[in-house]
């Protein structure tokens, strides 16, 4: 085993199988909390009071292994609000590889956005906007730690809500650690189908921008409150990060967005999904060079936020929203790798166009 993840594995507190076994009342199929490619997720009790997310890998061979220490490692040496807190794990020679981690109450922005509980409670754009911008927080911080954290599994299924709705992001299984004046790593391509980096699953080639790609179909996601894939959909729009480039570039965005959100009924609202698509456009570019680093991100979505909380912008909403709502339908079909004109880059070399 590699001495850094021995390491990491002594730095984290380490549960025997039958406390854990006792914790998820043996498995119990009632606290399943949910299925992944890879795992069972049950909710369980440890003995000191606390309430926990039990994560149990399938098999015992080699690459869970390396997973599940790939996420000890990680996630040891990370500290952030927006990020699930690992309480702990078994050892990696237990009859199985069980991870536990704080539990996060209200599930996955998955299943609130297209899943069991989207009858429940409607996310209103407001709520959407803010978890898109903790999201982006959180996905800052991996970028800019020291040695940087591609997540690369950045998908609905793996942001999760807590009772007030604010963000954890969990699962790095399939993170990588990128060495220290490294552009990219040349690996085979993972990740989940339709968040995947088109650049990334051709040139195998990892990158920050990868995790910004896919940032951009969740984007999309809080925007339509489709899936990111959906078979039943008509072969051209199976994939939501084509769906959402073509209706774009048709100027059909009104077409895209989830009618619940208020988009044709306030303006603010309007002009604030408007640039959201924007920011969300350019993350889909297929170039990964096109696409602005997260932080950049981020700092938009701050902005548009704070801009349509301004008092005076819900006075004078419809007089000033117009020119941007308009933005995206008068803009000529063209190629998926042009940049939106009226992007303001937040970057410290200008690149604005206007």
């Amino acid at each position: 085993m590699d001495p850094e993840m021995d390491s990491a594995l002594l730095q984290t507190h380490v549960f025997s199988y039958a406390e854990l076994e006792e914790a998820t009342n043996k498995f119990d199929a009632s606290d399943k909390l949910g299925d992944g490619g890879f795992c069972t997720v049950y909710k369980g009790k440890l003995q000191d009071g606390r309430t926990v997310a039990v994560k149990r890998l399938y098999e015992n061979n080699y690459r869970r292994v390396e997973q599940f220490m790939n996420e000890i490692q990680i996630l040891s040496r990370l500290r952030h609000q927006r990020l699930v807190i690992l309480y702990g794990c078994t050892s990696h020679q237990s009859r199985e590889l069980l991870l536990v981690y704080e539990f996060v109450s209200n599930g996955t922005l998955a299943h609130h956005l297209h899943g069991s509980r989207e009858s429940q409670c409607i996310l209103t754009w407001p709520m959407r906007l803010r978890i898109a911008i903790e999201t982006a927080d959180a996905l800052a911080y991996l970028h800019a730690v020291n040695p940087p954290v591609i997540h690369r599994d950045v998908k609905t299924n793996n942001i999760l809500l807590d009772s007030n709705f604010h963000v954890k992001v969990a699962d790095f299984g399939l993170s990588r650690l990128i060495p220290k004046d490294v552009t990219h790593i040349s690996t085979a391509p993972q990740g989940t189908p339709g968040y995947l980096d088109p650049e990334y699953h051709q040139c195998f080639q990892l990158t920050d921008k990868s995790d910004v790609y896919s940032f951009g179909v969740v984007l999309f996601e809080l925007i339509t409150s489709k899936p990111a894939v959906d078979m039943t959909r008509n072969r051209s729009e199976i994939n939501l990060a084509n769906m959402a480039i073509t209706r774009i570039q048709r100027g059909e965005l009104e077409q895209l967005v989830d009618a619940a959100l208020g988009y044709q009924s306030d303006e603010v609202t309007r002009k604030m999904i408007t640039m959201v698509a924007e920011v969300a456009f350019r993350c889909l570019q297929s170039d990964g060079d096109m696409r602005p680093p997260i932080k950049e991100v981020l700092e938009v979505l701050q902005a548009i936020e704070s801009d349509g909380n301004r008092p005076e912008k819900k006075e004078h909403g419809v007089a000033e929203s117009r020119d941007d709502a308009e933005l995206l339908k008068n803009t000529e079909p063209f190629s998926p790798d042009s940049v939106m004109n009226r992007w303001t880059s937040r970057s410290t070399t200008p690149q604005a166009s206007e």
